[in-house]
C-alpha cells in the first residue's frame, strides 16, 4: 500500500529512493533521507550573456550561421555603413576573429555551420545591392557563382556550404518574393515566396524552412511561411509584426524569432512549434538586425543595433530546464 506524508493538507507520495524519472511539478517524501523534493522547470527558457564580440556591427540579420557554441558571424555594417570583411567564429565562451570574406558586404543572407556556410546578396561595400556568393570552409572564403538576381536584406536556410535556399530581399526595383536554390556549384529560381518583403528572417534547411517577419512600403510583416523542398506554404502569423528579427530553428516546425524593429526596438521573443507562435521570456538588450544561430532550444544573438548604437554583446538562450528542488522547514 502505498504511504503519504501530509504537508498543510496535501498527501505527499512517500519512497525510499528518490523517483528515477520524475515528470516536472511532482512531488515526494524520501523517508530514508527525510526530505521532501520537487521536480520544477522554467516554462519558458531563459536568455544570458555570453561572450562579446570583437566589431560590434549590424545589419547581420542573416549573415551569421552555426550554433549556440559553435557560431560564425560574418560582414555587417562596422564602424561605419560600407560594410566590412569581418568574421569571427563562437566556441561558446568567446568571440575570435578568422580570416576575412573576400568582399566587404551587409545587408545578406548566411546559413550553414561554423566550418561549413554560405553567404549571399548583400550591399557590397558600399555600392548597389549585389548577387555575390562566398563559401566558407573552416578557415577560409572563396567566392563562387553569383544568384541569378542581385538583393540585399535577403534571408537564407541550409546546413552546409554545399546547399541551401536564399528568398526574399529587394532592391531598388522593389520587394522580392523570389527564392534560388544552391547545390554547391550554381543557384536556380525555384518557388517564390507567398509575401514579397525584404528585412526578413529565415531557419531551417534546404527542404525544411521558415520564412517570417519583414518590411514593405509602410509596413512591418508578421507573415510567416514554411517550404518543404518544393513549395512555401502560408501559416500562423507572428504575434508581433516586425523587421529585422533574429531567428533560430533546424527545420520548419520549431524556431525561435527574438528581438526585431517596428516603430522601437524589441525585447520580444516568440516560439515556434509548426504550427503557432508563443510569446516567451524577452532577450536583455532590445535590438534589431543583429547575427542569430543555433535552433529553438539552443539559440545565440549578437550584435545588431538599437538607440545606443551598433552592439558587441551576445545572449545565449537555454530551453526550459528540469531541476530537482529540495523543500526545507522555515
Amino acid at each position: 500500500m502505498t504511504t503519504y506524508k501530509e504537508i498543510r493538507g496535501t498527501h505527499i507520495k512517500t519512497v525510499t529512493t528518490d523517483p528515477p524519472a520524475p515528470v516536472n511539478g511532482q512531488m515526494w517524501y524520501n523517508s530514508t533521507t527525510q526530505v521532501m523534493k520537487g521536480l520544477t522547470a522554467n516554462p519558458v527558457g531563459s536568455w544570458a550573456s555570453g561572450g562579446d564580440l570583437n566589431q560590434g556591427k549590424e545589419q547581420n540579420t542573416g549573415i551569421s550561421a552555426g550554433t549556440q557554441t559553435a557560431g560564425i558571424i560574418f560582414g555587417g555594417d562596422n564602424p561605419t555603413p560600407g560594410g566590412t570583411v569581418n568574421t569571427e567564429t563562437y566556441n561558446g565562451t568567446s568571440w575570435t576573429e578568422v580570416n576575412n570574406m573576400v568582399n566587404s558586404r551587409r545587408a545578406g543572407a548566411g546559413y550553414g555551420t561554423y566550418t561549413s556556410a554560405v553567404s549571399g546578396g548583400s550591399f557590397v561595400g558600399d555600392g548597389p545591392e549585389s548577387n555575390k556568393t562566398e563559401t566558407w570552409n573552416g578557415s577560409s572564403w572563396t567566392e563562387v557563382a553569383n544568384l541569378n538576381t542581385a538583393r540585399a536584406y535577403t534571408a537564407g536556410a541550409g546546413t552546409a556550404n554545399d546547399e541551401g535556399i536564399i528568398f526574399g530581399g529587394n532592391s531598388p526595383a522593389g520587394n522580392f518574393d523570389e527564392t534560388e536554390s544552391w547545390n554547391g556549384s550554381s543557384w536556380t529560381e525555384v518557388a517564390d515566396l507567398n509575401q514579397s518583403r525584404n528585412q526578413l528572417s529565415g531557419v531551417g534547411t534546404a527542404t525544411s524552412a521558415l520564412a517570417f517577419s519583414g518590411s514593405g512600403p509602410g509596413t512591418k510583416y508578421a507573415q510567416t511561411e514554411t517550404w518543404n523542398g518544393s513549395a512555401w506554404t502560408e501559416t500562423a502569423d507572428l504575434n508581433t509584426a516586425r523587421s529585422n528579427t533574429g531567428g533560430a530553428g533546424a527545420d520548419s516546425t520549431s524556431a525561435l524569432a527574438y528581438g526585431g524593429y517596428t516603430t522601437t526596438y524589441l525585447a520580444i521573443t516568440e516560439s515556434w512549434n509548426g504550427s503557432a507562435w508563443t510569446e516567451t521570456v524577452d532577450i536583455s538588450t532590445p535590438r534589431a538586425s543583429g547575427g542569430s544561430s543555433g535552433i529553438a532550444t539552443s539559440a545565440l544573438y549578437s550584435g545588431g543595433q538599437n538607440p545606443s548604437g551598433k552592439i558587441t554583446t551576445t545572449e545565449e538562450f537555454t530551453s526550459p530546464v528540469e531541476t530537482t528542488v529540495t523543500f526545507t522547514a522555515s
